[in-house]
C-alpha cells in the first residue's frame, strides 16, 4: 500500500501520535505510556512508520471568523477564495494527517474533567465536512472508517466518590463520541490514574498502563 504523506510516499502501515500534554517526555504519563505502545508497534514490522503531532508545538489553524466562513462555505458548497480558501487549505492539510494513518494514538491528560484546550482546538479545526466526514443534509458519515484509535487517558486522581465517572468524565467519553462522528469504530482506552500522589504512586500507576500499552502494540 502506498500512502502519500506530507508529499512523500509511504509504504506499510502508518501511525499518527497526537501529543496532548505540554509536559516534557519522561514526565507526562500520557506521553510515557503512549510511547511504550508506539515502540512496540513499530518493532513488529520495519515498513511501519509513525508521525508525531504535538498540539503544543504545531501551528494550528485559528478557528476564527475566517475559518467559520470557510466552514459554512463548505457546508453550502460555495467556492472559496482569498483568506477563506487559504485557511481551508490548511484545515485540509491537517485532515490528511488523520487520513494517512492506520492507527491514531492520542495521549490525553485530564484537565478539569475534560481534555486540554489545544487538543480541543485541533479537533474543532479539523473535524469538518469533506475533511473528516460527509453530510448531505440528513446523514453525517465519518470518513475515517477502518482506522483504529487508542486513547491514553492520564488522570492525576481516579474519578469516583463525589465525582462519579459517569457524570464527570468529559475526557474519554468526549473522544469516543468524536471517534464515532468521524467513522472510527475500533477504540481502545488505556487509563493511567493516581499519578499525583508522589513517586511511588506514580510508578504504581504507570507500571500496569505501560504493560497494557505494550500488549496492545503487539496486536494493533
Amino acid at each position: 500500500m502506498e500512502v502519500i504523506f506530507n508529499g512523500h510516499a509511504k509504504s506499510g502501515r502508518h501511525l499518527l501520535h497526537i501529543v496532548g500534554s505540554p509536559r516534557k517526555e519522561g514526565i507526562a504519563a500520557s506521553i510515557d505510556v503512549a510511547e511504550q505502545l508506539i515502540e512496540t508497534w513499530l518493532s513488529q514490522d520495519s515498513s511501519r512508520t509513525a508521525y508525531t503531532l504535538d498540539v503544543w508545538k504545531t501551528d494550528l489553524p485559528d478557528f476564527d471568523g475566517v475559518a467559520l466562513e470557510a466552514k459554512y462555505a463548505s457546508l453550502a458548497g460555495v467556492e472559496m477564495t482569498g483568506d477563506v480558501a487559504k485557511v481551508w487549505s490548511r484545515i485540509n492539510e491537517m485532515g490528511q494527517l488523520f487520513h494517512a494513518a492506520d492507527v491514531i494514538v492520542m495521549g490525553v491528560p485530564m484537565w478539569n474533567f475534560g481534555i486540554p484546550y489545544r487538543l480541543k482546538h485541533l479537533i474543532d479545526a479539523v473535524t469538518q465536512k469533506n475533511v473528516l466526514y460527509t453530510f448531505d443534509g440528513e446523514n453525517l458519515v465519518g470518513t475515517l472508517g477502518g482506522r483504529k484509535l487508542v486513547i491514553v487517558a492520564a488522570r492525576g486522581a481516579a474519578l469516583g466518590g463525589d465525582y462519579p465517572e459517569k457524570e464527570f468524565d468529559f475526557q474519554l467519553a468526549y473522544l469516543r463520541t468524536w471517534a464515532r462522528m468521524v467513522g472510527i469504530n475500533e477504540v481502545h482506552a488505556i487509563t493511567v490514574e493516581g499519578t499525583l500522589f508522589g513517586p511511588e504512586a506514580d510508578a504504581a500507576a504507570r507500571g500496569p498502563a505501560r504493560e497494557s500499552a505494550r500488549e496492545l502494540g503487539l496486536v494493533l
